[in-house]
């Protein structure tokens, strides 16, 4: 049997590794305004493609970490990721063009599929049902500091060192999260359970997956879920600074949003145990899309003006990001329920088919950026009405 940590520092270890995706898109925004200026001045909504181009090269590396970490093990997958991540990382430091910026995030994103995937894996390796979700909440509740403090982190570093001194962090940051796995975790997949790593073996198992009705309900919400968060974090930069005049304040802001949306990680883990994983996920989407609708229909009537047009997006803005915390690890784990055998491909199945759909949601509705906050409200609208009518067909005992 592995060593099975401390549940606080499993927690906490488990959480930095997930964080080494939310640091490499939240510390990026406060630099969006300068990327934009320098190597994209003629058309500045381009500068959000560091954002989901991360995003995408995520979703594509997404589908081989579990495969390779059911085949090599876990340890040894987010090794190499960080390494890969690093390399990313370090060519986007001295990129000199746009389209160059964009291809070293790609390579950081695929590399950062590896903690993501191979994370979610050793949860399943060590946890099942309501446990796995409940340990999967207080991942998230830790997992949310990052994108509290990493705006202003990052605004700090840019302020002091220029918008390229980001990355240097990066490296730092991955160096530290994968050092305390590989000192601290012992590998949870036994040489016994390992799949081999072949094309007629990932066929099977990447069958076996897409065949499960439940895996790809689950897999098609959550790229809804996903893809208007994503919409919303690409093009949230602009929205504070050119509709409501608050880039200045942005880091601030946002802290205080991550934090309030961390709260639903709490939530979800008090609540998860009596009212069931199904009903809570369902019944957050349904929430999300009738408040959107409520929030644009306000916004476009222009009843309101100033702070108070303001705080009705910061509110809706939040929710989008609470909703994240309620819908997230319930979906894994209803999904990951029957597929402990291949955990790792499952894993890496859903998070693939999730983050490049999800992506592909969110690039034309934050290109769609018009100096309102009402093309991402309307992408949260459908996309959260969506998840839940794919969600009445799942049974609520699943």
């Amino acid at each position: 049997m592995p060593r099975r940590l401390p549940l606080p520092e499993f927690t906490a270890m488990l959480a930095m590794l997930y964080a080494t995706v939310a640091f490499s898109i939240d510390a990026m925004l406060p630099g969006l305004p300068m990327i934009a200026a320098e190597l994209s001045p003629s058309d500045v909504n381009r500068a959000q493609l560091v954002i989901t181009f991360f995003v995408l090269g995520m979703g594509l590396g997404s589908g081989l970490a579990g495969p390779i970490s059911d085949a090599i093990g876990r340890r040894p997958t987010i090794l190499g990721g960080a390494a890969l991540y690093i390399a990313g990382t370090l060519l986007a430091y001295v990129a000199p063009s746009l389209e160059l910026l964009l291809a070293a995030r790609v390579l950081q994103g695929l590399g950062a599929a590896a903690p993501r995937i191979v994370g979610l894996a050793l949860v399943r390796d060590l946890y099942q049902g309501r446990d796995m979700a409940r340990v999967s909440s207080f991942v998230m509740l830790v997992f949310m500091i990052v994108p509290a403090i990493a705006p202003s982190v990052g605004q700090v570093i840019i302020g002091f060192a220029g918008w390229r001194s980001i990355f240097l962090a990066y490296v730092l940051f991955a160096i530290v999260a994968t050092g305390w796995l590989m000192l601290r975790q012992d590998e949870t997949l036994p040489v016994a359970a390992r799949r081999p790593l072949s094309l007629p073996v990932l066929g099977r198992g990447a069958l076996e997956v897409l065949g499960d009705r439940t895996v790809m309900i689950c897999t098609a919400a959550m790229t809804a879920g996903f893809g208007q968060m994503m919409a919303l974090l690409s093009s949230i930069q602009q929205i504070y600074e050119e509709t409501y005049h608050q880039g200045a304040n942005f880091p601030k802001w946002f802290a205080l949003s991550a934090v309030l949306a961390a709260s639903a990680s709490f939530v979800n883990a008090r609540l998860v145990m009596r009212l069931g994983m199904y009903r809570l996920a369902r019944g957050a989407f349904a929430g999300m899309a009738v408040f959107s609708l409520l929030i644009a229909g306000v916004i476009a009537s222009g009843f309101l003006h100033g702070w108070s047009a303001f705080a009705a997006f910061y509110v809706w803005a939040t929710s989008v990001f609470f909703l994240a915390g309620l819908v997230f690890g319930n979906l894994n784990a209803i999904a990951m329920q029957k597929m402990g055998h291949i955990a790792g491909m499952t894993a890496s199945v859903m998070s693939a088919v999730s983050t490049v759909a999800g992506a592909m949601i969110a690039i034309p509705v934050g290109l769609a950026f018009d100096g309102t906050p009402l093309p991402a409200i309307l992408g949260a609208t459908i996309c959260s009405g969506l998840a839940w009518v794919l969600m009445g067909f799942l049974r609520e005992d699943e």
